[in-house]
């Protein structure tokens, strides 16, 4: 079947099959796939994803309807979550608009949009309703903001050093991670929150509003033809253009799947409170991140849902069941986590995880336990009955690092 088809259904299950095709030649490295949006190679087994449901029947793939999704996006099918801007062919990229604000001493801000606690306004910006960020207003994990005349955004307080160089080195093989050597390639100050709460507006919403660049000029970041400079830019920038010197414009930001509730999805991951899974996310390390409760995901006044992290899940290239930090660091390839609530699935989505930290035990090894796990439930039972345990046999939980990871959508 061709993939130029324009039945519904084909795009979709093309869509997803490019999605993880593109991220399997390097994309989550932060290279941009060089192949043709009609030239998508075929899905590698190592990344997964939902097969066709033709498969093992007498019919074609045309003869399936519309997926469910299409009639209610609580339903099984592809459902962008974040709508204010567009994903690529290729599910590897969403380009939304850029906005510009300023520090009160002037100094330019540039920044993303992509959840509130304000419902209304989610709705009409297409951005992620996320009510569980009102209780991120903590210590420093929420800054203050002004909305001005010219609807600008002057923030009290927060910069980002974008200069320094991301770099990974894995450690030895056969155990990789912790890497070597772990540096992030944007650096917040004790004040910057990717969160900020709009005092002068009814409500007070809290914003998450993710820096992309700091203290530069229009001029300085127009990267128009993707040739960016992370010196001066967010590490998951592909491209940006501004449209002038007041602001306007777009930003394209790299994506990375996840799973949830055994859905393939994507996410961008913009900050984490540790400085080695910011530069292993290739996101800002933002200490202000960490003032956030972990441990308490879904009870009363929390911000966070859970993100489950696996050090040691299967490796190899062709393994249609790797997952973990030890295969992104021996093949470079995501490492598909797993993740609580998304929009449309769940009540409690929050962008801000709590990560849990996860290894399989070497007994679960010897049996053949071990495998790709999709679902938070599936992962959990796992944890239950002793076949993964915190790191060194340690007791499974919470590591207190809080990452920034917005969801863009989801392809089941």
């Amino acid at each position: 079947m061709s993939s130029r088809s324009t039945s519904p259904r084909l795009q979709s299950s093309w869509l997803l099959r490019a999605l993880i095709a593109a991220l399997a030649l390097g994309f989550v490295a932060g290279e941009a796939p060089s192949f043709a949006d009609d030239d998508v190679p075929p899905l590698p087994p190592e990344l997964g994803g939902p097969a066709s449901p033709s498969v093992g029947t007498d019919v074609s793939l045309s003869y399936f309807g519309p997926m469910p999704s299409e009639v209610d996006k609580n339903l099984v099918g592809p459902v962008q979550l974040l709508r204010s801007g567009t994903i690529n062919k290729r599910g590897t990229a969403i380009t939304l608009p850029l906005y510009k604000g300023h520090l009160r001493d002037g100094r330019a801000v540039w920044y993303i949009l992509t959840d509130t606690t304000d419902k209304e306004n989610a709705e009409g910006l297409g951005l992620n309703f996320a009510s569980k960020l009102a209780y991120a207003n903590v210590g420093n994990a929420t800054r203050s903001g002004r909305l001005m005349k010219d609807t600008s955004i002057t923030f009290k307080a927060g910069t980002v050093d974008f200069s320094p160089e991301r770099q990974v080195v894995p450690a030895e093989q056969p155990k990789p991670f912790p890497p070597a050597k772990a540096q992030p390639g944007s650096v917040g100050d004790a004040e910057y929150s990717p969160l900020v709460q709009i005092t002068n507006q009814p409500g007070t919403p809290i914003y998450n509003a993710p820096m992309v660049a700091f203290d530069v000029s229009a001029d300085q970041i127009g990267f128009c033809d993707g040739k960016v400079d992370h010196s001066i830019l967010h590490d998951r920038v592909l491209k940006i253009c501004p449209e002038g010197k007041n602001g306007g414009g777009t930003v394209t930001i790299a994506l990375t799947p996840i799973f949830s509730f055994a859905k393939p999805a994507i996410y961008m991951s913009t900050e984490a409170s540790d400085p080695v899974t910011a530069a292993l996310d290739m996101g800002t390390f933002a200490p202000a991140l960490g003032d956030i409760a972990t441990g308490r995901d879904d009870s009363a006044f929390s911000a966070i849902e859970r993100l489950f992290v696996t050090v040691n899940g299967p490796t190899g290239k062709g393994n249609p069941q790797r997952q973990g930090l030890n295969s992104l660091l021996t093949d470079n390839l995501p490492p598909l986590h797993v993740v609580g609530g998304l929009p449309t699935v769940a009540l409690d989505y929050s962008p801000l995880w709590d990560l849990n930290l996860g290894q399989w035990t070497e007994g679960a090894i010897r049996l053949g336990y071990r495998s790709r796990i999709i679902d938070e439930f599936q992962l959990l039972a796992f944890v239950r009955d002793g076949w993964i345990t915190g790191p060194d046999g340690a007791p499974y939980g919470s590591t207190g690092i809080v990452v920034n990871c917005p969801i863009v959508a989801r392809f089941l």
